[in-house]
């Protein structure tokens, strides 16, 4: 009996979207529970997108300050903020807003100046009862800011020699000695 391949030589059947619970942390587990069911069992794609990222690494689920979180949440009263991830305060905000966040953790700093300002912090099992398929939400996330992500994407020559916001290049050094060829260098560009 052969194996049933498709074009692209994937196996047919092949379920990649079943997913171990890797984290030992007894709460978020029971999230992920809880998550599974809900997206489960409602077509919310809430649901499925904060399911998707309570299975995510620390790495990949970053902080967000509580400025950007001021920023993101401008214009939008009524609303509740979710964040899959922490909450951190930010000393360089001078006043916060009344505003509901829904996150995993908050510093002691940033949830006291939250419910100082006449707001609350609640935790995604709050929020499960208060809006199973996530209405009047704003899903929010931190910035990723590994030193790797720097080095993704194509590099600036290939798609528009004019830009120099493009990808960083693996180099030992910067200076005379290190790639420092033709369309490294302002005096002698890339040309097609």
């Amino acid at each position: 009996m052969g194996i049933d391949l498709k074009a692209g030589g994937r196996r047919v059947g092949h379920k990649s979207s079943t997913k171990v619970i890797k984290t030992q942390n007894p709460y978020a587990r029971l999230l992920i529970k809880l998550y599974s069911f809900l997206a489960r069992r409602t077509d919310s794609a809430f649901c499925a997108t904060v399911l998707k990222r309570l299975h995510m690494s620390k790495v990949n689920s970053p902080p967000i300050a509580l400025s950007r979180l001021v920023k993101y949440m401008t214009g939008k009263d009524g609303k509740t903020a979710v964040i899959v991830g922490k909450v951190t305060d930010d000393v360089r905000l001078m006043e916060v807003p009344k505003m509901t966040v829904c996150a995993l953790a908050f510093t002691a700093t940033a949830r006291a100046r939250i419910t100082a300002a006449g707001g609350e912090c609640i935790s995604f099992d709050q929020l499960a009862l208060r809006a199973p398929k996530g209405t009047n939400t704003v899903l929010l996330r931190g910035p990723k800011s590994r030193e790797a992500l720097a080095h993704f994407g194509h590099s600036t020559s290939v798609l528009n020699p004019h830009t120099h916001d493009g990808v960083k290049p693996y180099v030992r050094s910067k200076g005379r000695k290190f790639e420092k060829a033709r369309g490294r260098r302002r005096s002698n560009g890339f040309k097609v």
